[in-house]
């Protein structure tokens, strides 16, 4: 099944306790694609300026990615500075230049129209509903946004998710966006706002899948050493949204399955600057954490009484 992302393609400047990486690749789009691409055909809509590389236009290739809409104009690319402490949760962001990405306005091709799954990165939800309004009946549509959406464009935001079927968030996005300090309560209260299903990321704390009244948890795989985090979410939906359009389903199993899928995808890319770890990342690594991971979440069934 076709998986068209929209967001962004960028150079990052990095600092986090275990080293700095200076105009690394970055960007959600990047990240996304290369996550999802392990799992089925992805189309990647960005903008980049002339100042990016061949290289990783020619791995997305490589990886089965039609960048037919990743558009290079004149200018330079989005860059983006941030600095981690040993709370690798959250980024203190130093500078944010959007150069090209300002005047990013999505427009799809015939073919891109038409597919069956769609992810809206972390952009401006004025531009996120333009994608929408150019889709034409999607099987499956998640969305990601920020606290700088949630505190900025609220009511705009708010329009947005009443046309998609998942918003995936980190718990902090939720607590702001649901208005209660409980995530839980917070989930409900979102989930109100339109979406049938809310993934909430918690970073090394797993991420929470609510459907409804029902939800279901992910640990975060248990890693010796975290390198950096930059990505991890955009990696983490990319695995998820990559098995669901695998699967071809929206089933309770396979939205659970995806989450374990999405964590596994995760915890390789924190495991080296940029997206580094993902460029030698194949169906034999990922089968084989996911077996680990497997015997992580599974007990036996046991009871206290006799």
């Amino acid at each position: 099944m076709s998986l068209l992302v929209v967001g962004s393609v960028a150079f990052d400047t990095v600092e986090t306790p275990k080293g700095k990486v200076e105009d690394a690749l970055g960007g959600s789009a990047l990240f996304f694609s290369a996550s999802s691409s392990l799992f089925t055909d992805v189309r990647l809509v960005a903008v980049v300026g002339d100042d990016f590389p061949d290289e990783p236009v020619d791995f997305l290739k490589g990886r089965g990615v039609d960048v037919s809409g990743l558009h290079q104009v004149e200018g330079k690319t989005f860059r983006w500075e941030g600095r981690y402490g040993e709370d690798l949760n959250e980024a203190e962001t130093l500078a944010t230049h959007l150069n090209v990405f300002g005047d990013f306005k999505p427009v799809l091709s015939e073919e891109y129209r038409q597919s069956d799954y769609v992810f809206l990165a972390n952009i401006d939800p004025d531009l996120q509903r333009d994608v929408l309004d150019q889709v034409e009946n999607p099987k499956f549509v998640a969305l990601d946004t920020m606290n700088f959406w949630i505190e900025g464009k609220l009511d705009s935001l708010k329009e947005t998710l009443k046309r998609v079927d998942m918003l995936v968030i980190n718990d902090g996005e939720a607590r702001a966006l649901g208005c209660d300090s409980n995530v839980v309560k917070a989930a409900h209260n979102i989930l109100k706002m339109g979406p049938k299903y809310l993934v909430i990321k918690r970073g090394e704390y797993g991420a929470l899948l609510f459907d409804g009244e029902e939800f279901s948890f992910a640990p975060a795989f248990p890693l010796e050493e975290v390198f950096d985090p930059t990505g991890a979410g955009d990696t983490f939906a990319g695995g998820m949204m990559g098995y669901i359009a695998k699967q071809d389903s929206i089933s309770p199993q396979t939205l659970r399955q995806a989450m374990i899928v999405g964590c596994t995808m995760a915890s390789f890319d924190v495991e080296d600057f940029s997206f580094n770890a993902m460029r030698s990342l194949d169906a034999e690594k990922i089968d084989a954490r996911l077996n680990a991971f497997r015997k992580l979440i599974h007990y036996d069934d046991f009871k206290l009484s006799n």
